[in-house]
């Protein structure tokens, strides 16, 4: 294990049930019904990529980079998209892939900026949920596990963008960060 996680939150093993879980409950929605999922990016991509293989029906992709994070580390609650959707998404059905929901408020003003533009469903979907940091109502449709209020990394998770590569979810050790 690398020197900088304190301890494996989630294994590969588990990641793979968790991915598994998730699909059927979005298999048996949709059942043979096209899907749209809206890839938040960068932490979301390896969840998604493994995600997509497990459904069923039609599935397209587009992807999403948005941030509410100015020239420091609070959120302005602000959403900047930096990168938009491609798709037209009217009479669709969508899924917003994240990799992790803590305060939520960037997922909610995603989530009404995309309801605008008039979907036939707007889902969304997380690895990871922080319940205990929700600063806004939202609430995701699908959750992959709930995890406690520490720093994690690893299955597409990053911080500075490095530890993204790791095949499990790992807490971050406090020495790198601090």
């Amino acid at each position: 294990m690398n020197n900088s996680i304190e301890r494996v939150l989630i294994s590969e093993e588990k990641l793979k049930e968790i991915v598994s879980e998730v699909a059927q409950k979005i298999n048996s929605e949709f059942g043979d019904e096209e899907v749209l999922l809206v890839i938040i990016l960068k932490g979301s991509i390896v969840f998604a990529t493994d995600l997509m293989r497990k459904l069923d029906m039609p599935v397209m992709i587009d992807f999403m980079q948005a941030s509410s994070y100015g020239a420091g580390t609070q959120s302005t609650r602000v959403v900047n998209i930096k990168l938009d959707l491609k798709a037209d998404i009217e009479g669709k059905n969508v899924i917003l892939i994240e990799d992790i929901i803590d305060s939520g408020n960037t997922l909610r003003n995603l989530k009404a900026m995309l309801l605008k533009r008039n979907p036939k469903t707007l889902r969304i979907c997380t690895l990871l949920d922080k319940p205990e940091r929700r600063e806004t109502e939202i609430e995701p449709d699908y959750v992959g596990t709930a995890i406690p209020d520490e720093f994690v990394v690893g299955y597409g998770l990053d911080y500075n963008e490095n530890f993204r590569e790791l095949p499990y979810i790992g807490v971050l050790s406090r020495h790198v960060y601090e």
